[in-house]
């Protein structure tokens, strides 16, 4: 077996993993990032597009912003629509000059890659049969095949930055962890279509028929959800009836959607999840390894990002002083911001979407909802911070990106 060595082992190569190579070797600590996709996969996975005002201003600061402020979209407002009429809540009014920037996860992973490889940092993809080992020693170690090669890569710390279903938390004892879960009885079909967006702005829109977002990924490349059945079959849904039910679900006010070939459709399934703690031992959890928030609000590449920042902060401090206080309160500082964002995702899923067994009564509650976001300043801002995101401890953030 191969005998490696670094600080800090990481595990996964997404947007969280990357990120804290980043932050890392900013800091000169040395790190191994290893990864059990290809290259080309992590780079083409479609996934969340919202950037908080936070994470755009500290991908900027830490020198892998060039291309996402050349290219991102950024939004001073969203769209909220009910009974076919848009209203705009101003997100930067309502937030004292903050605003969020449409810039595609698989976008974010491009640029953190080049920049690790710009810098000559150690990035194994295509890794296979991963285990963690020795995680309440001060020696734990991350084994795996790379290259046809069995490898043990010791370290002082592992990062599970490896998503809900990777190896690192399950490595840690049942007992040892607390979770906190549930399940949506619906699910969103996301289409990725080659049409030019209909609004400049992202638009959440609640119908009788269920929910529909329309979104985007350039001012040539439309994304759009629509509420289904969590059990819904991908075939059952033509591109003609996709696009028929985008139109009546966005109508109103004139808007008229672009159609345009899709270039990917997928369900996804709606579900929270939390675990706590997210560290043991040596082993650091963050993203979705430690917890999972419906989309709806945007938050998922927003926390892992978070986390990692968190957690570089963390280590750069035990490695330059010994101190081991934020490493041993990393867990509890993370957590406050993901039960934020949870309720926050939460609230906005509950009031955007057709539950299957509402009825009359809960139709009106939540058109009674929608209108006092609309009509109080008071509501509508609350809203505003939420989705504009959570200042990160420490980072110097500008009104506007």
């Amino acid at each position: 077996m191969k005998q490696l060595r670094t600080q800090v082992a990481i595990v996964g190569a997404g947007p969280a993993g990357l990120l804290l190579g980043h932050l890392l070797e900013r800091a000169g600590i040395d790190s191994v990032i290893v990864e059990a996709r290809s290259r080309a996969y992590v780079e083409q996975r479609v996934r969340a597009g919202v950037l908080e005002h936070g994470s755009a201003e500290l991908l900027a600061q830490v020198g892998v912003g060039a291309r996402m402020l050349r290219e991102g979209l950024v939004h001073h407002g969203i769209e909220l629509r009910f009974l076919g009429v848009g209203h705009r809540l101003d997100l930067h009014a309502l937030s004292g000059g903050r605003a969020i920037t449409v810039y595609g996860q698989q976008e974010v992973v491009k640029d953190l890659i080049a920049a690790r490889v710009a810098a000559g940092g150690e990035l194994l993809f295509e890794t296979s049969e991963l285990s963690i080992h020795g995680l309440t020693s001060d020696a734990p170690s991350v084994h795996f095949v790379a290259d046809g090669q069995a490898c043990a890569l010791q370290c002082d710390f592992i990062a599970g930055c490896d998503g809900f279903h990777g190896p690192c938390r399950p490595s840690v004892p049942p007992s040892a962890l607390r979770v906190y879960e549930r399940s949506y009885p619906f699910a969103w079909l996301g289409i990725l279509a080659r049409a030019r967006p209909a609004s400049h702005e992202l638009i959440y829109a609640y119908h009788e028929r269920g929910f529909a977002l329309h979104s985007m990924r350039s001012p040539e490349v439309s994304r759009l959800y629509l509420q289904v059945a969590a059990d819904e079959s991908l075939a059952s849904w033509s591109e003609r009836r996709i696009w028929d039910e985008l139109g009546q679900r966005l109508s109103g006010d004139g808007l008229a959607l672009h159609e345009g070939p899709l270039i990917e459709r997928a369900i996804t399934g709606m579900r929270s999840f939390v675990v706590e703690p997210m560290q043991y031992g040596r082993l650091f959890l963050a993203g979705d390894a430690a917890h999972i928030v419906p989309p709806t609000g945007a938050k998922g590449m927003n926390l892992a990002l978070a986390d990692v920042y968190v957690m570089s902060r963390a280590l750069a401090a035990f490695y330059a002083t010994g101190e081991q206080a934020l490493l041993a309160g990393y867990s509890q500082r993370c957590l406050e911001r993901v039960w934020r964002a949870e309720h926050f995702s939460w609230w906005m899923t509950s009031m955007l979407h057709r539950a299957p067994d509402g009825d009359a009564f809960q139709h009106k509650l939540q058109l009674a909802q929608l209108a006092q976001l609309v009509s109080s300043r008071a509501a509508a801002t609350t809203l505003a911070e939420n989705y504009v995101g959570l200042p990160l401890p420490g980072l110097e953030t500008s009104s506007q990106v």
